[in-house]
C-alpha cells in the first residue's frame, strides 16, 4: 500500500476549559455565525472522510454539547493537556493502523482544502509527524516551530516555556497535526508533565518522535488566518468576520447581489440562487433557501425559511422557521411570518402577524392583520388559520384559529373573525361577525376554469 492509500483518522480536542472566554460557558460551545465553535474545524474535517473520527471533550463541554451527529466522543476527565487530551480518545484506534489528523476545536476558519495540503504534504514526505505551522502578525502565546541548521524540524516549545530567542521566532504551531499511528502512540506514552504548568503537552510528543529517530515535516499555511485560534470573545468577533466576508465573497461570486457586505450575514448551510439582491442589515440563518431572482431587505431577518422565485422580503420583515413566502408574493415592512405559507403573488405587505397559516394564492392581507394562533377552543394549545385564493382582508382584521376563510371572499375592516367564512362572502361587522353570502361580485372572484 502506498502512503497515499494510508487510511485517515481525526481526532478533535474540544476539552479545554476557555478560562480567557470569561464565560459560564464551555468555549468550544459559543456561537459562532450559526454554528458553535468547534463545528467549524470538524466540519473541516469531515470532508477528508477519516474513521474513526473522534471529539474528545470535558465533562462540562459534554454536558452541554448534546449529540454529534455521526461522529464518537471521548471524555477528558480532568485538564491535563492537549496530549493527555489525545490519550483519551485512545480507546477508538485500538485496531486503527494509518494517519492521523488531530485538529484543534477553537481554529474555525481552517478550510477542507487546507488540510487536504497538509495530509499531502506528510505523506509525499512519508514522515512520521507533520505539524501545520503559519506565521500570524502577532505571535503572541503560541508554541515556535524550532528547525535545526537544514530547516529540518526540531521541536516545538509552548510559549511559557520558550527563552526570549526562542520567542523570537516568528513560525508558530497552529495545533494541527498528522501522525503516523505508531509514532504518535508510542510518543504519547513517554510524555511527562515535566513543564511550567504540569500538563502532558502535545507538541513533546513531536520532539520524541524526532529525536527517537523518525521523520518530522512542518507544512506552512499560506494564508495564517485559516490556523488561526480562538481564545477570547475578541478573537471570536474577527473570526465571525472573516468567516462572514468568506461567504459572502462565495455567493458574490455565485451570481447573488449583495449591496453591502459587511452589514449583511449570512450562515453557512444557505442556500441562495442566482440574481437574488439582498440588501444591508440583512440576515439569513439556518437551513433558508432564497430562489432566483428573490429580494430581501434592507433590515430583513430570515431563519430556516423559503424564499421564493422572485418574492420579496422586507424592509423590517421577520421570516421565522417553518415559512414558506412562494413565488412573487411580498412580505413588507414590519411583517412577521411563522410556520406558514404565502401563496403565490400574494400579498402581507405592512404590519401584520401571520403565524402557523395557510394563504392561497392571488390574497391581498390588508394592514395590521394578525392570525391569533392559540386557540379559543378547548383543548387545543394552537390552531391553524387557513385564508384562501383571492381573498381581500380589511385592516385591523385578526382570524382566531382555527378558522377557515373561504376563495374569494372580502373581510371588513376591524373585525375579529372566529367562525368559517364560506367562499365569495363578506364577512364583518364589528362588534359582532355577520356573514354575507354572495357578496362579492362574480367578476372579482377566482375564475373556476382555471383551477386545475
Amino acid at each position: 500500500m502506498s502512503r497515499h492509500d494510508t487510511p485517515l483518522a481525526a481526532v478533535v480536542m474540544a476539552a479545554g476549559l476557555g478560562t480567557r472566554m470569561r464565560s459560564k460557558l464551555p468555549k468550544h460551545l459559543h456561537a459562532l455565525l450559526g454554528r458553535r465553535l468547534m463545528d467549524w474545524p470538524i466540519e473541516a474535517g469531515r470532508a477528508l472522510g477519516p474513521e474513526p473520527f473522534v471529539v474528545v471533550l470535558s465533562p462540562e463541554t459534554a454536558a452541554a454539547a448534546g449529540t454529534l451527529d455521526g461522529l464518537q466522543t471521548a471524555l477528558q476527565a480532568e485538564p491535563r493537556g492537549t496530549g493527555d487530551a489525545v490519550i483519551a480518545a485512545r480507546g477508538a484506534f485500538q485496531d486503527f493502523r494509518g494517519d492521523v489528523l488531530v485538529l484543534s476545536g477553537d481554529t474555525p476558519l481552517l478550510t477542507a482544502e487546507l488540510l487536504r495540503e497538509l495530509v499531502a504534504a506528510h505523506r509525499s514526505t512519508a514522515a512520521d509527524v507533520t505539524v501545520l505551522s503559519f506565521e500570524p502578525g502577532d505571535p503572541a502565546a503560541y508554541g515556535r516551530v524550532l528547525r535545526d541548521a537544514d530547516g529540518k524540524l526540531r521541536g516545538i516549545v509552548e510559549a511559557i516555556d520558550a527563552t526570549p530567542e526562542e520567542l523570537a521566532i516568528r513560525e508558530v504551531n497552529s495545533s494541527i497535526y498528522v501522525f503516523s499511528s505508531d509514532a504518535l502512540w508510542s510518543a504519547l506514552d513517554r510524555l511527562d508533565p515535566h513543564n511550567a504548568q504540569g500538563e502532558l503537552y502535545l507538541t513533546d510528543s513531536v520532539r520524541h518522535i524526532v529525536e527517537s529517530g523518525g521523520t518530522g515535516a512542518v507544512h506552512l499555511a499560506p494564508d495564517p488566518v485559516q490556523a488561526a485560534g480562538v481564545n477570547t470573545r475578541v478573537e471570536l468577533a474577527a473570526a465571525a468576520d472573516a468567516l462572514r466576508t468568506r461567504i459572502n465573497e462565495g455567493h458574490m461570486l455565485a451570481g447573488v447581489t449583495i449591496v453591502d457586505p459587511r452589514t449583511t450575514w449570512i450562515e453557512p448551510q444557505v442556500e441562495i440562487a442566482e440574481d437574488v439582491v439582498v440588501h444591508p442589515f440583512t440576515v439569513l440563518a439556518g437551513r433558508s433557501r432564497i430562489e432566483a431572482g428573490a429580494e430581501l431587505g434592507p433590515h430583513a431577518a430570515v431563519v430556516d425559511a423559503v424564499v421564493g422565485p422572485g418574492a420579496t422580503v422586507g424592509p423590517f420583515c421577520y421570516l421565522r422557521p417553518g415559512t414558506v413566502v412562494e413565488a412573487g408574493a411580498k412580505a413588507g415592512t414590519f411583517v412577521e411570518i411563522k410556520n406558514s405559507r404565502i401563496g403565490a403573488r400574494t400579498k402581507v405587505p405592512h404590519l401584520s402577524y401571520i403565524g402557523d397559516a395557510d394563504i392561497g394564492e392571488d390574497t391581498n392581507i390588508a394592514a395590521a392583520n394578525v392570525t391569533a394562533n392559540f386557540s379559543h377552543r378547548p383543548g387545543q394549545a394552537k390552531g391553524r388559520t387557513t385564508i384562501g385564493r383571492n381573498v381581500r382582508t380589511g385592516v385591523d382584521n385578526t382570524f382566531v384559529a382555527p378558522v377557515e376563510v373561504g376563495d374569494d371572499a372580502w373581510v371588513y375592516p376591524g373585525t375579529v373573525i372566529t367562525e368559517n367564512v364560506p367562499p365569495a362572502a363578506l364577512a364583518g361587522f364589528p362588534p359582532r361577525q355577520v356573514n354575507k353570502e354572495g357578496y362579492v361580485p362574480r367578476e372579482q372572484r377566482v375564475h373556476r376554469e382555471h383551477d386545475d
